[in-house]
């Protein structure tokens, strides 16, 4: 495998591998390609968040009458940022590994057939200042050009968000290498596995397929 930049994380877990050969088979159904994108997205989010700070904030009492120091994690101000469709098979893993709710931005990208460049159609950041996250967790199942996740980079940035964590299920090296150079001081890429090609029509090889596809079962659109 070719040498990515530093702010990519691949990960090494076992039972992940074991996973993701499974998704990558055109036997699995959508129920099935549903539970394995959750299952990794499980891992690949225990992974990517590792990385925030634990803070004290306050104490609480026990159910038997003790004192002990409430911990949290750091920063509060977060967002997760699904790229619709496939982004929403992993939003709830993402959901779950938080410890506490907080607010859901999706963005609507897709790439152009004949361009390959992402073209945006839904955007639901608010606009107030206020509302602007220090910690945007991107979740997208595949990186292929890069194209997509370097757009939805941009939009996050020019939010004002102060850090990005991105985290997929595949993708490309060389797509993977441009997602991480696009903001490098910025953002951390954690990927479940990496392969090195895609097809002229810019698809991983030998990649997933269309997960939107697999999972919404929109397969012939």
């Amino acid at each position: 495998m070719s040498a990515l930049p530093t702010n990519v994380h691949v990960s090494k877990h076992p039972c992940l591998r074991a996973k993701l050969s499974q998704l990558r088979s055109k036997s699995m159904n959508a129920r099935e390609t549903k539970d394995v994108v959750h299952e990794i997205s499980l891992i690949l989010a225990t992974e990517a968040l590792a990385s925030l700070e634990v803070v004290t904030a306050g104490t609480d009492e026990s159910p038997i009458g003790f004192q002990y120091d409430f911990e949290t994690i750091s920063p509060q101000k977060v967002t997760l940022v699904p790229i619709l469709r496939s982004g929403l098979g992993m939003l709830d893993a993402a959901q779950a590994i938080l410890p506490f709710p907080v607010p859901v931005h999706h963005l609507g990208l897709f790439r152009e057939k004949i361009s390959l460049q992402p073209v945006e159609y839904y955007n639901n950041l608010p606009q107030s200042q206020s509302a602007v996250a220090k910690l945007a967790i991107i979740v997208d199942p595949v990186v292929a050009t890069g194209g997509t996740a370097v757009a939805a980079i941009q939009t996050l940035k020019e939010w004002g968000v102060e850090r990005v964590i991105f985290i997929g299920i595949l993708g490309a090296a060389n797509g993977v290498a441009k997602v991480a150079e696009e903001w490098p001081e910025g953002v951390e890429v954690w990927m479940g596995g990496v392969d090195q090609s895609l097809t002229d029509a810019g698809m991983i090889k030998p990649g997933l397929g269309d997960v939107g596809d697999r999972l919404f079962l929109t397969h012939g659109k």
